[in-house]
């Protein structure tokens, strides 16, 4: 094998590697992730999956419950599926639209109570 080309299928890896090393380096102290050593460490010694553990550690920084669209138990539903039933759920109160499930629902509902009444 040629020496050239061993030198560039080892060395442009290991030049990504130890570039991504570095920016989690610089970036670390910039952004304030403390130890800033710990994640130069978890990127060098973890090749590529480490930089993508430090990037979602520094998303982390970011989030504001406030702006959260999710907090409250709240989601998203798209607009197709904005008709659909619910499907119930263990100790769901909720009424279904048949008849026939509302008494099954009802049935899971009691057993359900009756169960966390036997706990108790």
């Amino acid at each position: 094998m040629s020496w050239h080309l061993l030198a560039v299928i080892v060395g442009i890896p290991l030049a990504w590697h130890l570039g991504l090393t570095a920016v989690a380096y610089y970036d670390a102290g910039r952004v304030g992730l403390e130890p800033r050593a710990k994640w130069t460490a978890i990127t060098f010694l973890i090749p590529l999956f480490g930089f993508f553990i430090y990037l979602f550690e520094r998303s982390e920084l970011d989030y504001d419950p406030e702006e959260d669209p999710y907090r409250g138990n709240k989601f998203n539903i798209h607009p197709s599926r904005a008709n659909d039933s619910p499907l119930p759920s263990r100790g769901d109160d909720r009424l279904s639209s048949e008849s026939g499930a509302e008494s099954d629902a009802d049935d899971q509902t009691d057993d359900g109570r009756n169960r966390d009444d036997r706990r108790d």
